[in-house]
């Protein structure tokens, strides 16, 4: 730790020999334990620095004697063999990734390491406790994770193990930098329709963010097929492509790992005379909700069906994950706006037609109809949308201004309140016309305005736009956390 120097022997005292293996008391002869390649100096204290704070937030995991609380790693298997790695690729990867490089550009250059010579390159490193060094993986970016799959069978076990992958997922969205958050674009103009991606944390707090575009499935350049996102839950995107007839094809897509998994035919067969005019014109309604209960994901469909003109039946199917099949449960008795479902708490909800709303438990599959405060009647038009855990909507008034209310209790008519009030700008009209995205950690609201972004600030009334390049006309906007879940079943 010579090459330290005393302020890295300062910061951290017990860590300063490293050829003394009792100065790290949670390593005994009889811990499992993993052989850790020659790592960088400063990667290493940074992440080693937060051990402690890392067992105290997670002590379930602070018996590192019990190996079986990491089902990937078996008493034959207790350590993980690492290879020896380059120092320029382990930098990058323990720093996080290219957005930490770029947060700490004096550490994207190696021969910036000045305590570190030419012949003293690398740091020995004791033997980690599996624990220890689980504890680090849980907090880099999926794109890490993905390429560490390949150093060793052990590490592909435990990385693609359900443990890891849920674990990684709660702090991930538990970040509340929104590091690992992107945001999705379905674009559409009069060339082309598609979806693009950015992430969410460089479009909040950097000055111009990039849109990619994203090869989603279903996509081909000769075919026009238009994408719209249904929804996302734990880093799952639930994508319905119109088809060339107009009937929609359903894709659950991880855009982190890029696997994808379509969805068996829905399609109805109905006696002579009967139709479902939606699902010609490529607009059924569709909900994509996970039940945590069941650890099951699901898709809800609701079709219209009529004889002639004459509407005769709502009809509402559910896909199961787990059992990847389709099954018709109770016609609701409601008829249904062509919007996308909203998840809160195992429930979809969705606005009727009469403007009430409605909500599908998937746990039970049964609807249930939401009351809403009588003030909701003064406004002209109002959308559902999601703020954090919380039903929302956005109640416009004549284009004058617009309300968000919230319903932070379950399905109480008392609970919905009004979280703010936004006024007209300087042209008198009031151009929102979705429901607010995301609460920053400083105040603001994300918005989607026309075809733009923007962040409103309630203490001001003003709004300021962010700049994305790359970036075409869109029609809808998802937040979503990225992940390592699997778009297939379990069973599969």
């Amino acid at each position: 730790m010579e090459s330290l120097g005393d302020e890295a022997a300062s910061r951290h005292p017990k860590r300063s020999n490293p050829g003394n293996p009792a100065q790290f008391p949670s390593v005994s002869s009889k811990d499992p334990v993993l052989p850790m390649p020659n790592l960088p100096v400063e990667p290493v204290t940074q992440n080693l620095s937060q051990g402690d704070e890392a067992v105290s937030r997670h002590p379930k995991r602070s018996n590192l004697g019990n190996p079986v609380q990491f089902p990937s790693v078996s008493s034959k298997d207790s350590v993980l063999p690492m290879p020896n790695l380059s120092v320029e690729f382990v930098t990058e990867i323990l720093s996080q990734g290219d957005e930490a490089v770029s947060r700490y550009p004096k550490r994207s250059n190696p021969a910036q390491f000045l305590s570190i010579s030419s012949k003293d390159s690398v740091l020995p490193m004791p033997n980690l406790p599996v624990e220890l060094v689980t504890e680090i993986l849980f907090r880099l970016p999926v794109k890490s994770l993905l390429q560490f799959r390949s150093v060793s069978k052990s590490w592909l076990s435990l990385i693609s193990s359900p443990e890891f992958v849920k674990n990684h997922l709660l702090l991930s969205a538990g970040n509340k930098d929104y590091t690992h958050y992107g945001v999705m674009f379905k674009v559409a103009s009069s060339a082309s329709h598609g979806v693009t991606d950015c992430s969410l944390s460089s479009l909040l707090h950097h000055p111009v963010t990039e849109a990619i575009d994203l090869d989603y499935p279903g996509k081909y350049p000769k075919d026009h097929r238009y994408p719209r996102i249904v929804g996302s839950v734990n880093g799952l995107i639930c994508l319905a492509v119109s088809l060339f007839n107009g009937v929609q094809e359903l894709v659950l897509w991880n855009p982190s790992t890029r696997k994808y998994n379509r969805l068996p035919n829905y399609r109805l067969h109905r006696p002579r005379g009967y139709c479902c005019l939606q699902e010609h014109r490529g607009k059924c309604n569709f909900g994509f909700g996970y039940n945590e209960l069941q650890d099951d994901y699901k898709v809800v469909g609701i079709f219209t069906v009529y004889k002639s003109i004459q509407l005769c039946r709502v009809e509402v199917h559910i896909y199961s994950l787990r059992s990847n099949s389709w099954r018709r449960i109770n016609d609701s008795a409601w008829d249904f706006l062509h919007v996308p479902g909203k998840l809160v708490n195992r429930k979809l909800y969705w606005l009727q037609n009469s403007w009430n709303i409605s909500s599908i438990d998937l746990g039970n599959e049964k609807w249930t109809e939401i009351e809403k405060p009588f003030s909701f009647k003064e406004y002209g038009h109002f959308v559902l949308g999601v703020l954090g855990s919380d039903l929302s909507v956005l109640c416009d008034y004549k284009n004058c201004h617009a309300d968000v209310w919230i319903m932070k209790e379950y399905e109480a008519k008392t609970s919905w309140t009004k979280m703010l009030t936004i006024r007209a700008d300087n042209d008198g009209m009031l151009h929102i016309r979705e429901p607010p995205l995301l609460v920053t950690n400083e105040g603001d609201i994300l918005f989607e305005i026309g075809s733009r972004m923007a962040k409103y600030n309630p203490k001001d009334n003003s709004f300021r736009y962010l700049d994305v390049t790359n970036f075409a006309p869109y029609v809808e906007a998802e937040i979503y956390v990225k992940s390592l879940v699997c778009p297939f079943s379990h069973n599969e």
